[in-house]
């Protein structure tokens, strides 16, 4: 039930599109050159209008030079996109330079180079380029052109700031540059980390009901040969009836004959893996979780079915691959911690049906039983066991990961309408507890079960 990745956790793609920077960059071309001929013209500032929309013509020059040389698809490497931000971040401070440094009011767009980086680029660029936005911020604050002002304005004819002010603002625009840069790098992180688990959870989905259709295959194969062989059957029996006892060809008949036995004996062990309306697509609770816990049986761990004793009414659940993956991951997590012993109970009522898994491990952490379910929660903060005892009669214990397969089986059993809750038992008792509770009209194939408001069951919904 465990699930391997071709890359460790936590070792991402990042990268941007080219089209996309491209087209951010005209935007700052087109915001930049609006500003200058407004602060110049309408606004009646003196600019050093030359150098200004020189600056600017730089970017739009380099904007041309990527749109000719490269696709729009193009995406490019970490390096590639750190370089083309760093430009931004020069040209915003060569532009801030020649318009007053820090004192102009634009300082701020410094964020955006770093935002963009946090959001699709590793947490190293990031970093360097928030070092570098910090960096020209704290040049500019230092030498910088006058700011450009009418005479008599408010701050005077030449306005100069207080350095104290000046530094204050700077090291404001160096407090957002890491607060913000890391505030979007996390979501992001957490955005993709989503994505990722969430297509590796339809993968093993869709492993499941392949293997769920290979048996269908087999059956439907199984019953379409049942004719010829049949017809072999006979005519093997006709010519080893004619053939005379010492005939040549006698031992070949019988070789014949005893190959067809075990072809048909094949084909009905492939008929009982039947599927569509087969009796084994819909089960009883008690043979499901027999599937569920057969293949964990012999790792010198007891595991313990309970059922209630009065099973008239006991559910009927239609045999899925997603149900079962999930309720499989959940009994190997606690087998591969617990002491020694495993109880899986199943209770049912009118309204639910609820399983609880428990161990003797030594439990949950509290603070990761909040976040147990998660994608890539890299630690279960609970010791494995390692059988067989050491010399002393203690077992011995290392500490392992999840990854992500609690976190697939908690999406596939949520899909088909449960709940679950992750606990410690309460003391004296010790160990983990996992509890899988859905309403029974959803789970409930067998007719008997009330309607849960027109819900439709989840083998319509995890096998469709």
């Amino acid at each position: 039930m465990s699930l391997s990745l071709d890359r460790p956790i936590g070792e991402r793609f990042f990268g941007l599109r080219l089209d996309t920077l491209v087209r951010l960059r005209w935007l700052a071309v087109a915001g930049q050159t609006l500003a200058i001929v407004i602060v110049q013209w309408p606004l009646g500032f003196s600019l050093p209008i030359g150098a200004c929309l020189a600056v600017v013509a730089l970017s739009a020059w380099l904007n041309l030079a990527l749109r000719l040389r490269n696709p729009g698809a193009r995406r490019l490497s970490d390096g590639e996109a750190a370089w083309l931000l760093a430009y931004d971040i020069l040209q915003l401070g060569a532009l801030l330079y020649l318009t007053g440094g820090l004192s102009n009011p634009f300082a701020f767009l410094f964020l955006a180079p770093v935002l963009i980086s946090a959001t699709a680029l590793s947490p190293r660029t990031t970093i360097l380029l928030g070092v570098l936005a910090a960096a020209c911020a704290g040049l500019v604050g230092i030498w910088q052109m006058p700011l450009p002002w009418s005479d008599g304005g408010a701050f005077g004819p030449r306005p100069v700031l207080p350095t104290l002010y000046l530094a204050a603002i700077w090291s404001a625009l160096a407090i957002a540059i890491a607060f913000i840069g890391v505030h979007a790098w996390r979501v992001a992180e957490e955005t993709r980390e989503l994505s990722e688990a969430l297509s590796a959870t339809e993968l093993v989905l869709a492993r499941e009901q392949h293997l769920s259709a290979l048996d269908g295959l087999a059956a439907a194969a199984a019953h379409e040969l049942g004719t010829p062989l049949a017809t072999i059957t006979v005519v093997v029996k006709e010519l080893a009836r004619a053939l005379s006892p010492d005939s040549p060809m006698g031992d070949d008949i019988r070789l014949l004959g005893e190959q067809v036995e075990r072809c048909r004996a094949i084909l009905r062990t492939l008929t009982s893996l039947g599927s569509g309306d087969a009796p084994f697509d819909r089960m009883p609770i008690s043979h499901i979780l027999e599937d569920v816990v057969a293949p964990h049986r012999n790792f010198g761990i007891t595991i313990a079915v309970s059922l209630p004793s009065d099973r008239s009414a006991e559910p009927v659940i239609a045999r899925n691959p997603g149900l079962l993956y999930g309720l499989g991951n959940i009994v190997e997590n606690a087998v591969d911690f617990a002491a020694t012993r495993v109880e899986v109970v199943a209770v049912w009522s009118e309204a639910h049906v609820t399983i609880t898994v428990t161990d003797d491990g030594p439990g949950f952490p509290p603070e990761l039983i909040d976040s147990i379910g998660a994608p890539y929660v890299t630690s279960r903060g609970r010791q494995r066991w390692r059988r067989p005892p050491s010399a002393e009669g203690e077992a011995e214990s290392t500490s392992e990961g999840l990854g992500l397969g609690v976190f697939i089986a908690k999406t596939l059993l949520e899909r088909s309408g449960a709940e679950l809750a992750f606990l410690n038992r309460t003391p004296p008792a010790h160990g983990a507890e996992v509890t899988i509770r859905w309403p029974r009209g959803l789970v409930d194939i067998s007719g008997a079960a009330p309607d849960a408001g027109g819900a439709e069951p989840v083998a319509g919904r995890l096998t469709a």
